[in-house]
């Protein structure tokens, strides 16, 4: 009885032919193939050091980046692990640290101010510059008409009562010095981080 040969498998059979003498022309057989090294993923990146914006821990990461560095480029994270230089966590992160990477790329992160108005139900898309003007003026018209100068004995007290500042735990020391002068200069007394929460 003979055997026939489809079209499908003769192409099949003449290319397999083809690839393996190629291959081992060139000195690249299965073995040496198998045994070669894959070029490692994060060769052509950049890596920067950051803090983990979750907690008050202030676990250190690395972000690695992948672009060419042009000037309209935007470079993409595409790898983030825990810093083993960092005092803090010496290279452990936890599991919410660990997933930084999805939520630097998820489809629901706020990436630009938005505000909604008094009686509408839609947020819609600012600037930053308008972003920043509208927080101070709304700053300014609150602490002009709720500034305490004295209390009810009398005494001069300098308080604005009526706002309270949450700072970040995760600020660097410098960061965290600052914002307690200049929220203590406006006369803000509540403040607090997001540690004691």
């Amino acid at each position: 009885m003979s055997q026939t040969m489809t079209r499908r498998q003769f192409f099949k059979v003449t290319a397999g032919g083809f690839a393996g003498a190629g291959l081992g022309a060139l000195g690249l057989t299965p073995e040496a193939l198998q045994a070669a090294t894959r070029p490692f993923k994060l060769e052509r990146t950049s890596e920067a050091r950051n803090i983990c914006p979750y907690c008050s821990v202030s676990c250190g990461v690395l972000m690695y980046s992948i672009g060419d560095k042009a000037k309209n480029v935007e470079a993409s994270i595409i790898h983030i692990e825990g810093d083993p230089d960092n005092p803090v966590n010496r290279g452990t992160l936890c599991p919410k640290g660990a997933g930084l990477l999805e939520m630097i790329h998820s489809e629901n992160r706020l990436k630009f101010p938005e505000v909604r108005e008094a009686g509408s139900s839609e947020w819609k898309r600012i600037s930053w510059d308008e972003a920043i003007t509208r927080i101070a003026t709304h700053m300014k018209a609150d602490r002009d008409a709720n500034f305490k100068t004295t209390n009810e004995a009398g005494v001069t007290v300098n308080h604005w009562p009526t706002v309270g500042f949450l700072a970040s735990s995760a600020a660097s020391n410098e960061a965290g010095y600052i914002s307690h002068k200049v929220l203590r200069g406006l006369g803000v007394i509540g403040i607090d981080t997001q540690a004691r929460i």
